[in-house]
């Protein structure tokens, strides 16, 4: 005789993935997401030597959410800037992230023309 015990093997179930992601896309995501976090570190680092650490933990969240969304009046304030000051910083540190970025994954390609298209395989993986 076999027992089956449904109670345990329904369980069993939902300790798998609740994703359908490859192996090879998990993997393309998760390179994507730490060489996002590296340019991040790399940037915080620039504006830390700078002298402008506060600057870039205010700013930061510029790099990734709806920029019209960013309490610009709030950040002008704790920097002791104008409001439009506050936007021209966030516009140069999104202009720096996309430069290091840029360099990032040209240390990943062989040739420099397939920047682009190493960029564009990129944001597809973390994209899916």
């Amino acid at each position: 005789m076999l027992s089956l015990d449904l109670t345990t093997g329904e369980s069993r179930l939902s300790l798998e993935p609740a994703h359908t992601l490859t192996p090879k896309r998990q993997f393309e995501r998760r390179w994507a997401l730490t060489l996002l976090e590296v340019v991040i570190r790399r940037l915080e680092s620039k504006y830390q030597a700078a002298g402008k650490a506060q600057q870039f933990v205010l700013l930061r969240q510029a790099l990734a959410g709806d920029r019209e969304r960013l309490p610009f009046a709030e950040i002008a304030a704790e920097l002791g800037m104008t409001v439009e000051a506050a936007r021209q910083a966030a516009h140069r540190l999104r202009k720096r992230y996309r430069a290091l970025l840029r360099e990032e994954v040209g240390r990943t390609v062989a040739e420099l023309g397939d920047v682009d298209e190493e960029l564009n395989s990129l944001f597809e993986a973390l994209g899916k």
